[in-house]
C-alpha cells in the first residue's frame, strides 16, 4: 500500500511517495504543497505588520454591512440542520465488529484511489485545521472586522464566526477519514499544521 509522507522540514508541507514497482527499490517522488511559507521562520519573527485597511476598501465594508445582515446572514444554519462529521464516518457507538466492517469498507474504498488525490485531501486538510486558529485570528485583525471580543454582533464577525465553524467540521472530517484510510503518514501531517499554526501568516488581501 502506497504511504504518503509529508516533510515539515520547512514549513511547507512536502509529499514524499515511497512507490514499490515490483522487486524494485522503492523511489522518492516530491510533490510539494504550500503550507504557508517558505521563508525562514526568523525573517517571519523580524517582520511585524499590521493589518490597516485603506479608506476606500473600509467604506466598502462598512457600506455592505446591512447587506450582509440581510442576505447573507439568514443562509446561516444553526448546528443541528448542519451534517456532522460523525455522520459520514463509521459509527464507533456500534459493536467493534460492525464498526471495524465499515472501517475496512472504507480503506477497501481508498485503496485504489491514485496517490494525486490524497495530495490534494491532505493539502486541504491542513489548511482547513489551522483555519480556526491562523486564519480566523487574521482575518478578525483586520480594520472592517476587528472584533476585540470575540462575540461582536457586528455582520461580519458574526459572519466569520459561522464560516470558521463550517470550515472546522470539513476539517474533522478530512482528518478522520484520512486517518481511517492508512494512506497518509498522519505524524508528518500534524506536524505541518502545528508549524502552520505556530508561525502564523501575512493576510495581504485586506491591506
Amino acid at each position: 500500500m502506497t504511504t504518503l509522507l509529508f516533510s515539515t522540514a520547512t514549513v511547507a508541507a512536502t509529499t514524499t511517495i515511497p512507490l514499490a514497482c515490483g522487486g524494485a527499490t522503492p523511489f522518492r517522488r516530491p510533490q510539494p504543497i504550500s503550507a504557508v511559507t517558505k521563508q525562514p521562520l526568523s525573517t517571519l519573527h523580524q517582520r511585524r505588520i499590521t493589518h490597516p485597511m485603506p479608506p476606500e476598501k473600509l467604506e466598502v465594508f462598512k457600506s455592505l454591512e446591512s447587506w450582509t445582515s440581510n442576505y447573507v446572514l439568514p443562509l446561516l444554519k444553526p448546528a443541528n440542520k448542519c451534517w456532522q462529521p460523525s455522520e459520514l464516518l463509521p459509527d464507533p457507538t456500534q459493536p467493534t465488529d460492525d464498526f471495524m466492517d465499515e472501517v475496512r469498507a472504507l480503506r477497501g474504498r481508498t485503496k485504489g484511489l491514485p496517490d494525486e488525490y490524497f495530495v490534494v485531501l491532505v493539502g486541504d486538510m491542513i489548511i482547513e485545521d489551522a483555519l480556526p486558529t491562523t486564519y480566523h485570528a487574521t482575518i478578525n485583525a483586520c480594520d472592517a472586522i476587528r472584533d476585540e471580543t470575540g462575540s461582536s454582533a457586528n455582520p461580519w464577525s458574526t459572519w466569520l464566526r459561522s464560516w470558521t465553524a463550517e470550515e472546522n467540521r470539513h476539517g474533522d472530517l478530512l482528518r478522520t477519514y484520512l486517518y481511517l484510510s492508512g494512506r497518509v503518514d498522519m505524524l508528518m501531517i500534524e506536524k505541518t499544521i502545528h508549524n502552520l499554526t505556530g508561525v502564523g501568516m501575512v493576510l495581504t488581501q485586506f491591506q
